[in-house]
């Protein structure tokens, strides 16, 4: 039967953020994707707006950040705290403070403001260069395991939404991103539990408006005495107002109540007395009742995974939703790929929801903090500035606390995951004295630390963390110095992933015989890229004499730490100028783990171990046992 089937590796329902998202990755790695949403054409008005800096980062890291900027969007780099004046005739200005303070290492300190129907449109572009199309509009009607020991054991029903055609297909992988209505979590029968029972009725806006208010190109927090809204800039002059309508907690709350445009005009109106706002236009406006829910899981199987808006529910006063989903797709395609590339085990697909769930239970943590704030008074200005500064306030109040942990998280240099097989911890199966825990400046499962320095091959000053691109690999970064001591360790370590049962070298690629000499990233391995930065000047880099073989494969990614306008990388990363370390870093940028670059075997050793416990051969001394 499943022979007069059509077989696909993916098939994905949604064409939200999450779903594009998704298909992009394995469509770019080669698989099969099967993508359908049951909308006729892309969002046109309205939706998520906002890309955080992290979000923003990981766009540039995948190409797609300068498509994103060819719209023009809004850009905001401060946010405005206005309240009402004491004698209660309006509101004034009480603090401004940094969308992304100084304490966040961010390359892009600002939030990035255009509608979702551009986002998707950048994706969908993208998908149709690597052979996807979204099918429209097309729903899914059913779908079962019919095979768990096939190689695609899913049996896959669909229709198309006006002519009632249908489909059939078999599939590896099913994903639900299909938002809070999600069919694919109904049939799975998982139930989304309430963190907060308070709902909220919102009312959102976009339109050109003429006014004399001071700060509608700015993010802006108001209250007044009238109540409270969010101002957003948005593209093509527009703005976009959030205004909370009602809340569970009101004595005639109906949760289902619809708002006008008129109602939302004329409360932002009394709201920003005694200035002035008028529409030119409404581009589109919405109501919606809001509270904070999490999927109780987001897999049953490691076969059908739910992702983005299915299975978390939040307000939308911090920008999240998008940004969140964005992450959820990258954590599940690298290891989906990890796992059907024949690298990884099946079972480091449940670190998926491990790491995922983790992350939407602090964000409707936050989320709930920043609710309570936002109907509160805001700060004084000393204080906020205060917690824009570096970090280092002996002691804050509550509100300050909570704006700095927030800054970080909401920027989304502030996800850390939790240890597992690929975040070290010290109850890892890998046991080595070399690695490094107590690094202040790596810490592990955080993003790496952006660093400069030059690539050696050009003399071009490049982002470290940029040059391998949205990598398929584990990224080794191995930073000595140019010291005989620091020289013996590195050609130590080229010689012992070169034995034939390391990490390395048991994942040599099938075709590295016939491989282009001009491969820039994976010349020996689909799995790994290693980058070798040493913290020397670029003149005295002599690649030939400095860099053994295979590490002098990787010709292009051979850098000097010689750019000293901030901090140089070797620092930021945690290591002194005399001693080195090799820091994995996992395909979205995390680190995995650190380990000091040493004489001998020991290094190699050590990441023998880290790698033994998650890799699909056996590695180290249990690949040597398994050659015997």
């Amino acid at each position: 039967m499943a022979n007069s089937m059509k077989l696909v590796d993916v098939v994905i329902i949604g064409a939200g953020p999450v779903g594009l998202l998704l298909a992009v990755c394995l469509s770019r790695w080669g698989y099969k994707v099967k993508h359908i949403d049951n909308r006729d054409g892309p969002t046109t008005t309205g939706r998520a707006d906002g890309i955080q800096p992290r979000s923003l980062h990981l766009l540039r890291n995948m190409g797609l950040k300068r498509q994103i900027m060819s719209f023009e969007p809004a850009r905001f780099y401060q946010v405005a705290f206005w309240d009402p004046t004491p004698d209660q005739k309006g509101i004034r200005r009480t603090g401004t403070h940094s969308a992304c303070p100084e304490f966040i290492d961010a390359r892009y300190p600002y939030t990035t403001l255009l509608h979702q129907g551009l986002i998707e449109r950048v994706f969908i572009h993208d998908l149709e260069k690597n052979g996807t199309i979204v099918q429209r509009p097309w729903t899914i009607t059913d779908f079962r395991t019919v095979d768990p020991n096939s190689t695609h054991p899913l049996e896959v029903q669909l229709k198309h939404m006006h002519n009632n055609e249908e489909e059939t297909v078999r599939t590896k992988y099913l994903f639900s991103g299909e938002g809070a209505k999600s069919f694919v979590r109904g049939r799975l029968g998982i139930q989304i539990l309430r963190k907060d029972p308070t709902s909220y009725v919102w009312g959102v806006m976009d339109g050109i408006v003429r006014t004399d208010f001071p700060d509608v190109k700015m993010k802006c927090t108001i209250h007044s005495d009238h109540g409270s809204i969010m101002i957003i800039p948005r593209e093509s002059n527009m703005v976009r107002l959030y205004v909370q309508i009602a809340s569970s907690t009101d004595k005639d709350f109906i949760s289902s109540r619809k708002v006008s445009i008129e109602e939302i005009q004329t409360l932002a109106k009394r709201i920003l007395q005694p200035y002035h706002i008028e529409w030119d236009h409404v581009e589109w406006f919405s109501s919606y009742p809001i509270g904070q829910g999490i999927a109780e899981s987001y897999t049953l199987d490691q076969r059908v995974f739910m992702g983005g808006d299915c299975c978390h529910t939040h307000s939308p006063k911090a920008g999240q939703g998008m940004n969140t989903a964005f992450h959820d797709a990258l954590n599940l395609a690298w290891k989906i790929h990890h796992v059907e590339g024949g690298f990884a085990k099946r079972s480091i697909l449940s670190t998926y929801e491990s790491e995922r769930r983790v992350i939407a239970e602090s964000l409707l943590d936050f989320d709930a903090k920043y609710a309570t704030l936002f109907s509160q008074k805001t700060p004084s200005v000393s204080k906020l500035s205060a917690a824009s500064k570096d970090n280092q306030d002996d002691k804050i109040n509550e509100f300050v606390e909570v704006f700095k942990a927030s800054q970080e998280f909401t920027s989304g240099y502030g996800t850390v995951y939790p240890e597992n097989d690929f975040n070290w911890s010290p109850s890892h199966p890998a046991k080595s004295e070399l690695f490094m825990w107590n690094n202040a400046k790596l810490r592990i499962g955080h993003v790496m630390p952006s660093a400069d320095v030059t690539r050696v091959v050009d003399a071009q000053g490049v982002q470290l963390e940029q040059e391998v691109g949205l990598a398929v690999s584990a990224t080794s970064i191995v930073d000595p110095h140019i010291y005989p001591a620091a020289r013996r360790c590195v050609a130590d370590f080229a010689v012992n992933i070169g034995k034939r049962n390391s990490f390395y070298s048991q994942y040599e690629r099938n075709d590295i015989g016939t491989l282009s000499y001009h491969e820039r990233h994976n010349p020996h391995s689909h799995f790994f890229t290693i980058c070798t930065t040493f913290a020397a000047p670029r003149e005295s880099i002599e690649i030939e004499d400095v860099v053994p073989d295979p590490l002098v494969r990787y010709r292009d990614h051979i850098y000097a730490d010689d750019i000293f306008d901030g901090t140089p990388a070797h620092a930021k990363m945690g290591f002194k100028a005399e001693e080195g370390g090799v820091v994995v870093v996992r395909p979205d940028g995390h680190v995995g783990c650190v380990v000091r670059l040493a004489e001998g075997e020991g290094t190699v050793d050590a990441l023998n171990e880290y790698f033994a416990a998650f890799v699909s051969k056996p590695v180290g001394q249990k690949g040597m046992l398994a050659s015997l």
